[in-house]
């Protein structure tokens, strides 16, 4: 959130000290020169026609946001809350569950704020389903991630909170039952959430991003030139993030000691766990605030090893450490390699770490025309496929974390457009932010997913605004592109099939996705791969690596159309 505690803006002349290691400046002139050249081999392409409405109103979801604020500006108000977007009741729709916050301090109030969940009815029409669910938590959340732990085809879902991480156990008829995890006596700031298979036995086992060690004893005020504001993360000792193993039998045993997880502590934010070097088994990437970011590799044999800084991750271009908030993944480039993006404080362009395929990570945020997101705090992230043509494109939402902002800087401001970003080809990003109203509008936002919510093969967006309503934003891109959509299911493997990398191979192409859990903001969608096609007209082929280790290959001929494939079965199954 902040590069420094003390003062909180860097002065333009620290900002130009930074430069002055000739590392560093070596380092810099690579980017722009990256910069150069990209223009070069890309020439300007016309004006993007993804088109992005606001049907909130429509939609009947009404969802407003309450991260706890008190006046005292506890540095937890500032950091909530993410959102999810997956099928609950296995209708075939995605239905969606915001995170909320909760009143600090034991304060009293009359009906307290609540997570809430609304059953998507199709149409873009949905139904809140909170009470009779029995969802609707009332701690202070700030990340969730779902999936099926237990193995039942029902999704569960995760909750980090102020407080003890959730579980709520969906029972498959339409209700879920509470569990807390069991963890030390002080209260931990939850973050990102993500679930992964640590050694491949077909079990999910979940990993806990922390943040700071923050209590209401500890709490530190802040002034920046006479304005109070939140303290940042420096103001705390980091925490070390948790990682639980899943017994088959219902249990979640803490093995953040005995696999090398709570060996380092950082201020954790927005995680994702995806198998980074290839070699089959899954690892874990962690945003740290104002730190070296984590880059967990899997040893295989239920330990990890942290090397970001080996991998090219834990800093940016420049060598600096930037506010990590929010991370996602995807093959920016079409080279067959997932590549990651973070979210970052204002003045630093969001990272993307391009993937070599050699066991390390490139930044090219700058090259590939990220500068335009650095105008603000940036937080949710999410690539997709907007318009189809077959390269991954950015949403990016944006917002400060101070309300007075104003008086400190008269520049800057509290609320800020969101970023929607097209992807020129793997080459570089154009700035399509001002094409779409719902994008462009001032807000403050944190969480974001992209999903399908209407079934009709664009993706829509759904916004988490930080103390105000929630936004839906439906895709109504004109194209005629076609896409596939694939729900893997497995049965060696995790019923939820993560891990699973997914090849689609169209006109001499391909493209590559895995199947994750938890990634954004502390955030979760995309468990339905969607594949923009572009012009193609004909068959496409699909490989799937399953986490198990088999390898199936299928034949898609009805293209624009929406599959389930599972494991062990040869053919695909078409569902829409």
């Amino acid at each position: 959130m902040y590069r420094c505690s003390f003062p909180f803006y860097q002065s333009k002349l620290e900002k130009h000290r930074r430069w002055c290691a000739p590392v560093e400046w070596s380092v810099y002139l690579f980017a722009v020169l990256a910069t150069f050249s990209i223009g070069l081999a890309q020439p300007p392409q016309e004006p993007s026609s993804i088109m992005l409405a606001d049907v909130t109103e429509q939609s009947a979801i009404r969802f407003e946001h309450f991260s706890g604020g008190t006046g005292k500006h506890f540095i937890v108000e500032t950091v909530t809350s993410g959102l999810a977007t997956f099928d609950y009741d296995n209708d075939g729709l995605l239905d969606i569950y915001f995170l909320n916050g909760a009143p600090l301090q034991n304060a009293k109030v009359d009906n307290p704020p609540r997570n809430q969940l609304f059953r998507n009815e199709g149409g873009f029409q949905f139904k809140d389903v909170t009470l009779q669910s029995g969802v609707g938590d009332v701690g202070f959340a700030l990340g969730t991630a779902v999936g099926d732990y237990d193995n039942d085809g029902d999704a569960d879902i995760v909750i980090s909170n102020f407080g003890r991480t959730v579980l709520l156990d969906n029972s498959g008829d339409g209700t879920f039952v509470r569990r807390e995890f069991s963890g030390p006596n002080r209260p931990r700031v939850g973050a990102g959430v993500c679930m992964l298979d640590i050694e491949r036995d077909g079990n999910l086992d979940l990993y806990v991003a922390n943040y700071v060690d923050f209590t209401f004893d500890k709490d530190v005020s802040r002034m920046i030139f006479g304005v109070p504001a939140a303290p940042g993360p420096k103001d705390y000792r980091p925490d070390t993030d948790a990682l639980y193993h899943n017994d088959g039998a219902g249990m979640f045993l803490d093995v953040s000691q005995s696999s090398g997880i709570a060996t380092v502590a950082g201020a954790g934010m927005g995680a994702v766990a995806f198998d980074f070097d290839e070699d089959s088994d899954t690892d874990i990437f962690v945003c740290n605030d104002s730190a070296a970011n984590f880059l967990f590799e899997n040893q295989g044999d239920g330990t990890f090893q942290e090397i970001a800084l080996l991998a090219g991750v834990a800093y940016d271009v420049t060598g600096s450490q930037q506010a990590s908030m929010g991370v996602d993944l995807a093959d920016f480039d079409g080279n067959g390699h997932l590549d990651l993006i973070t979210t970052n404080f204002m003045e630093e362009i969001p990272t993307l770490y391009l993937n070599s395929g050699l066991g390390y990570f490139d930044d090219i945020g700058a090259a590939a025309g990220l500068g335009v997101a650095d105008r603000s705090v940036t937080w949710g992230v999410a690539f997709g496929d907007l318009d189809n043509d077959s390269w991954p494109d950015l949403l990016i939402a944006a917002g400060h974390l101070l309300e007075r902002v104003a008086q400190i800087n008269d520049s800057e401001k509290f609320q800020a457009p969101n970023a929607l970003l097209r992807n020129l080809g793997g080459q570089r990003f154009q700035d399509n932010t001002h094409s779409s109203a719902a994008v462009s509008q001032e807000k403050v936002s944190r969480g974001l997913a992209v999903d399908d919510l209407d079934a009709d093969g664009l993706l829509d967006a759904v916004i988490l605004n930080l103390n105000d309503m929630a936004q839906i934003l439906r895709n109504q891109t004109v194209t005629t592109s076609t896409f596939v959509q694939l729900k893997l299911i497995g049965t060696s493997s995790t019923r939820d099939a993560v891990g699973a990398r997914v090849k689609v191979l169209d006109a001499g192409r391909q493209q590559v996705q895995e199947v994750v859990i938890g990634r954004g903001y502390q955030s979760h969608f995309g468990t339905r791969l969607h594949f923009g096609l572009g012009g193609q007209a004909g068959p496409v082929a699909v490989q799937v690596n399953w986490p198990s280790g088999e390898v199936s290959d299928y034949q898609i001929n009805a293209l624009s159309s929406r599959y389930l494939l599972v494991e062990g079965d040869e053919q695909p199954i078409q569902v829409r």
